[in-house]
């Protein structure tokens, strides 16, 4: 089992800038697929980016396309979330996630992997 540590969150002006950090510990951080997901209140957990163990692939959600940044560092066994420009709708409880890679869109998915605690984003208008 791998646990997951976010940090980063904040309350910040729509327009401006957040960097999420997930640190992981306990089993091995390579091999895993990381990934964000949010919950913003009385909606259910979506995903929002990911990338996998090289850094090769990185997928985003459409609304964050453009905005957000996702990376990783495997020495540190960190992964990151550059989010620019942001809306009054990213308001949500991030989550890091991480998951075994698998056939299909199995990053998308809110039912499997570990979770952190999940920070808090909230932008003002």
């Amino acid at each position: 089992q791998v646990q997951l540590v976010e940090s980063g969150g904040g309350l910040v002006q729509a327009g401006g800038s957040l960097r999420l950090s997930c640190a992981t510990s306990g089993r091995t951080f390579s091999g895993y697929t990381m990934g964000w997901f949010r919950q913003a209140p009385g909606k259910e957990r979506e995903f929002v980016a990911a990338i996998t163990w090289s850094g090769g692939r990185t997928y985003y959600t459409d609304s964050v396309n453009g905005r957000f940044t996702i990376s990783r560092d495997n020495a540190k066994n960190t992964v990151y979330l550059q989010m620019n420009s942001l809306k009054p709708e990213d308001t949500a409880v991030y989550y890091c996630n991480a998951k075994v890679p698998a056939l299909g869109e199995y990053y998308r998915r809110t039912d499997s992997g570990s979770w952190g605690q999940g920070t808090q984003v909230t932008v003002s208008s």
